[in-house]
């Protein structure tokens, strides 16, 4: 499903002007060293870097390199780029190796990578670890800057809605910095008339959810990384892996990226019958004929075979896979979840999948999903999960359930025991309304989700009489098989519709953010009815395919154009993968 918009939706601004950027930038700090020059890039920089610049790469640690330079009297000049941004601890280190005098640092700032004509990435997925679990807030800076530059280059945002703490942190430093550069987007016409700030946090229950839409399923199948994917030998159908760049450039993916994986076989199916109906009219051709469609048509339609051939190759595999872990019965037990249903049967299933050690990064993810979605286990169950998993999986995972707990994600229902004795304490010593706030303090840190309530007041579990029509999508749940609309989503959906947060207060409360939800609407009269509907949705911890897919099936409904600016794309196993403290 491409998604085809209507004739009035506005047009996407041109991103490739970022890439330009980036990549001049890089070449300026560069020649600011004379003569040849040896580069050494860290392994993880190399797939952005692809993106915005052809290089080929030698990977060794600095630190070494410069003392063994010393110790041989060679002379050379050593300068270290960090990016996205420079920060004093590294300088420290350099200090602390004693080579701080012997190198130059300096800082690229290289903070927003176009992914696709929609996406933009920061590439930053250590952001939601930093942030949603550490509390590290070093990389508020960074997004702060990365609006900056947007507002600087697509004029200013006339319209900004956001919800959480880090939405509010970095909508009030890029604040900052527009009042301090005062003038740089004065007079200009915004090219973009709203942007919504989202913190991952409100909303687990979307990320820990199983995709079906095609791009999702791709990714947590295949793993994209920085838009593209490593498709091996079971999909290429040859002994060699192929690397694939999946956006809107290619056709055949372009059409099936947003489909529910149900649709998507029939679809190429009836894209290969199309091409061999056009391979076939070779037959009839005079020499002219064949001549023009030999130097106009040939090209494409072996481009597209190509493409068709790796995306069938993709969805078998994809298919064996699912095939093998029962796939139906998973998301079966998923819907029971988001809906209320069945809870014991769920628990059931998820104390199996651990006992057949499925995978250790699965079984916490379902762990996560009853407990989000039930605002917390029961102590009984909880103990019982815990001890279970790690009977199966290993005590190694002890902490990982500290960090779940920290963060959220897999709590008890009721508090602990030293909670309640804090809190009992401090009532005694204060007056009542003192005592209120102190308690709202812990109940904070314990972070309950109120998945069901929330779920209520917005309608996330859609009523249908009959069975869901994926072929013909009424509303975002489609997503999900039709069994829940991301609440992500919806909270944009509504926010928009009402151009503020009224009427929502009841929902800001369930979320546990009724000091962080907020609007930012500045007297704009340049802003064209085009550009209001044309809307920067921005994901302080990672977004998922199935949201990007969401929104763009309301963007259609609507009449809207969604971009979307995320700290890094994330699934479920990513999510699970940085709160755990066992590497695979």
């Amino acid at each position: 499903m491409a998604f085809p918009h209507r004739p009035d939706a506005p047009e996407l601004p041109d991103f490739s002007m970022l890439k330009r950027l980036a990549r001049d930038q890089l070449i300026y700090l560069l020649e600011q060293l004379p003569g040849k020059k040896d580069l050494f890039i860290e392994a993880d920089l190399m797939s952005p870097l692809d993106r915005i610049a052809n290089v080929s790469i030698l990977k060794i640690v600095l630190l070494d390199l410069v003392n063994a330079d010393k110790l041989a009297g060679r002379t050379r000049k050593y300068k270290v780029i960090f990016s996205p941004q420079k920060f004093y601890a590294c300088e420290m280190v350099l200090e602390e190796e004693g080579i701080y005098g012997d190198v130059s640092c300096d800082e690229w700032a290289f903070s927003l990578l176009p992914l696709d004509v929609d996406l933009l990435s920061m590439e930053l997925p250590e952001f939601f670890r930093d942030y949603f679990l550490e509390g590290d807030q070093r990389w508020i800076n960074t997004v702060a800057q990365a609006l900056h530059l947007l507002s600087t280059l697509y004029g200013p945002f006339p319209n900004c809605y956001g919800i959480g703490r880090c939405a509010k942190m970095s909508h009030e430093l890029w604040r900052k910095l527009e009042e301090e550069e005062d003038g740089e987007t004065k007079g200009r016409r915004p090219e973009i008339g709203h942007v919504f700030l989202l913190d991952r946090d409100m909303d687990f229950v979307t990320a820990l959810c199983s995709q079906v839409v095609y791009e999702g399923l791709v990714d947590d199948t295949f793993r994209i990384k920085c838009g593209s994917v490593d498709f091996g030998p079971e999909v290429t159908s040859s002994d060699k892996s192929l690397k694939v760049l999946l956006n809107a450039e290619d056709k055949v993916f372009n059409e099936i990226r947003n489909e529910h994986f149900s649709n998507v076989f029939g679809f190429l199916s009836q894209k290969a019958r199309n091409l061999q109906a056009q391979y076939d009219r070779r037959r009839g051709m005079d020499i002219k004929q064949m001549k023009n469609f030999v130097s106009q048509e040939l090209k494409g339609l072996k481009q597209e075979h190509r493409l068709l051939s790796l995306h069938i190759g993709a969805c078998e595999s994809i298919m064996k896979k699912k095939t093998k872990q029962d796939f139906q019965e998973l998301i079966k037990t998923e819907h029971a979840l988001l809906e209320g249903f069945s809870i014991r049967e769920s628990t059931s299933y998820i104390e199996e999948h651990i006992d057949r050690q499925v995978s250790p990064i699965e079984s916490l993810r379902l762990m996560c999903l009853l407990s989000i979605t039930e605002n917390g286990l029961i102590p009984k169950d909880y103990r019982s999960l815990k001890t279970q998993y790690l009977q199966s999986y290993g005590p190694e995972h002890l902490l990982t359930f500290s960090n779940l707990r920290r963060a959220g994600l897999l709590t008890e229902q009721a508090p602990g025991d030293t909670l309640t004795a804090v809190e009992s304490k401090v009532s005694k010593l204060v007056t009542d309304k003192a005592a209120g706030k102190i308690t709202d303090a812990f109940s904070s840190l314990a972070k309950r989700s109120n998945f069901r309530a929330i779920s209520k007041k917005l309608n996330l579990i859609p009523r249908v009489d009959g069975e869901y029509d994926l072929k013909v999508p009424r509303d975002m749940a489609y997503v999900f098989s039709g069994a829940y609309v991301p609440l992500s989503c919806r909270i944009i959906e509504q926010v928009l519709e009402r151009r503020s947060w009224q009427g929502l207060d009841e929902v800001v409360r369930l979320l546990n953010c009724s000091e962080l939800a907020f609007t930012d609407m500045t007297k704009e009269d340049k802003a064209s009815s085009e550009s209001l509907r044309l809307i920067l949705v921005v994901f302080l911890g990672g977004c998922t395919f199935s949201e990007i897919s969401a929104l763009r099936f309301l963007g259609r409904e609507k009449g809207y154009r969604f971009i979307f600016l995320t700290t890094a794309v994330t699934n479920s196993a990513r999510l699970m993968e940085a709160m755990s403290e066992v590497k695979a």
